[in-house]
């Protein structure tokens, strides 16, 4: 049986095709949990995600710290601590941290985050 639960420092970070630095939180394929994942994604000072779209998932972004300016398809506006936004499948979005410190985001994703559903643009 997976292990229905995770601790931050035991998940090791990897780059995923955007170009953020993720921990897997929670995933189907390690965890057990079904529908969606659960990660942290963090973008250095002055970096910023590839332009990027999901044809099959929904996502959630947190942002827990840092600051930064997030692109919807042609919206773009700035995020910062406690902002919650919702990025519906098929919607190109990037994320530009704009800070000094690094940028941390919760990323909920329905179905989970697969690397086969991510076209850079």
């Amino acid at each position: 049986m997976m292990p229905l639960r995770s601790h931050y420092a035991a998940v090791p970070p990897y780059h995923t095709k955007d170009g953020s630095e993720i921990r897997e939180l929670l995933h189907p394929v390690v965890h057990g949990n079904r529908n969606q994942s659960l990660a942290e994604a963090i973008v250095a000072p002055g970096q910023a995600t590839a332009l990027h779209r999901h044809h099959q998932t929904e996502e959630l972004y947190h942002i827990t710290a840092g600051h930064g300016l997030m692109q919807l398809d042609t919206d773009e506006f700035p995020i910062a601590p406690g902002d919650s936004i919702c990025i519906p499948p098929g919607t190109t979005h990037a994320v530009h941290n704009t800070g000094s410190e690094p940028l941390h985001i919760l990323c909920c994703c329905a179905p989970a985050y697969s690397h086969d559903d991510t076209e850079l643009l």
